[in-house]
């Protein structure tokens, strides 16, 4: 078990931070997420660092992230001997992410989950692959049941749906928290779609049109993006390979 967190660590608790209470559960958490040495790994809330400390020991290179000054520095001395870690006291919204390809693995505050989620998926174009994210029980089970395939679902949730897969992974209990939240956490595991519905660089557009739309009965994703693509351009929703596309200017051309 980890020791409970600072008494000056209350900028976090204001937050709705929850720190894990055991470390056999964060060792669990990481071997759900598959990480290994090749992984690049952001981890927003670090806190204490139990979960920090079970993902140094797979090899992968973790950035750490936590606003919290008193719980930054702690957390450094905790992983010293970890040479993979590196501790960032930065807000975890703020916060630059990788431009290549990482991972998400993380105990954020509770209170700042949807802001995380934008930060994370708003912009398909970044370095994202996969996401794992504790986060209240509620949160989970809408956000992954409203993902599923042929499901209708809310707004933002439709407007990240044609590059993000959602579903819920391991439930874990109140108990297991320091301080225990008023209700059960779940992990969201969040995927990159491949192939994507949408080509990446269409995010803003296609949100522009689902919020203009949204009004009246939600649809499925899939109809959505039919929608979406029926004013559009074909070539500008599937452009052809540039060798096909010169072809075709030669034989116009001819």
């Amino acid at each position: 078990m980890a020791g409970r967190p600072s008494a000056r660590s209350a900028q976090s608790r204001g937050l709705g931070q929850h720190f894990l209470a055991s470390a056999p559960l964060a060792a669990q958490l990481v071997q759900d997420a598959g990480i290994d040495a090749t992984h690049v790994v952001v981890e927003f809330g670090a806190g204490s660092g139990v979960l920090t400390t079970a993902l140094a020991r797979t090899g992968a290179t973790v950035l750490a992230v936590e606003v919290d000054r008193a719980l930054a520095e702690g957390l450094r001395d905790r992983v010293a001997g970890s040479p993979g870690v590196v501790v960032f006291e930065y807000d975890a919204v703020a916060f630059e992410l990788p431009r290549s390809a990482y991972r998400v693995v993380a105990n954020p505050p509770f209170n700042r989950t949807s802001a995380l989620l934008h930060r994370l998926l708003d912009e398909p174009r970044g370095g994202l692959v996969r996401a794992d994210l504790v986060v209240q029980w509620q949160v989970a089970r809408a956000r992954a049941t409203s993902g599923e395939p042929g499901a209708a679902t809310d707004l933002v949730g439709t407007c990240w749906a044609p590059w993000w897969s959602f579903r819920r992974g391991r439930r874990i209990p109140a108990r297991l928290f320091r301080p225990a939240p008023a209700v059960d956490a779940a992990v969201l595991c969040v995927t990159r779609r491949e192939p994507a519905l949408l080509p990446p660089e269409l995010a803003p557009a296609f949100a522009a049109f689902v919020r203009e739309r949204f009004a009246g009965s939600p649809l499925t994703v899939e109809e959505w993006v039919r929608r979406f693509s029926r004013g559009r351009s074909r070539a500008l929703i599937h452009p052809r390979p540039a060798r096909a596309a010169r072809r075709g200017r030669a034989r116009r051309a001819s």
